[in-house]
């Protein structure tokens, strides 16, 4: 059983938003120097997930990319007038999935930015993923005595579209 849960692929992404600039300096850092980041057995990849919209540093161009990741979307056909975000998150899902596949990338780590008291919060969207939340533990436990609030935004009915939704254990990453 631990061989199926190894994670071997990381992608951390930085600037799905484009105006949240932390994981945007971050990411370019990590692809500029990324053997902080490297881990032996472990391909960790640094990603800017939206940089048309860093580079304008404005939320989106057309629409939220963290809200285009549903199937209808990702199974688009890509034509002339198809919104930037859209596109852009076939090519995440083409390079870190496909979504819900046993190829898809096993953990995507997506850093955020909020204006809302919250501090470092960490997002997790299943409390059934065992593995996702033995890592909230250790990234808590690491942090402490910092306080590191867990937002679950888990609903029964609903079956998210964010960006890290792609990878096998998504989990977001906000920091005011």
């Amino acid at each position: 059983r631990a061989a199926e849960c190894a994670v071997r692929r990381v992608g951390v992404f930085g600037g799905t938003h484009g105006n949240e600039l932390s994981g945007v300096l971050l990411v370019r850092h990590w692809q500029e120097n990324g053997a902080e980041i490297q881990r032996p057995g472990v391909e960790v990849k640094p990603f800017l997930a939206n940089p048309r919209a860093v580079e304008k540093c404005t939320r989106y161009i057309d629409c939220d990319l963290n809200r285009v990741f549903d199937p209808d979307s990702l199974g688009r056909p890509v034509v002339e007038d198809i919104p930037y975000e859209v596109r852009r998150a076939q090519e995440i899902n083409h390079i870190f999935g496909p979504k819900g596949s046993d190829d898809a990338y096993d953990l995507i780590f997506d850093l955020h930015n909020t204006t809302s008291n919250m501090g470092g919060t960490l997002i997790l969207e299943n409390s059934r993923d065992d593995f996702t939340i033995q890592m909230v533990h250790y990234i808590k436990n690491s942090l402490a005595p910092e306080l590191c609030p867990v937002l679950l935004i888990e609903h029964p009915s609903l079956k998210y579209a964010t960006t890290r939704s792609v990878a096998k254990h998504p989990l977001g990453k906000y920091q005011n």
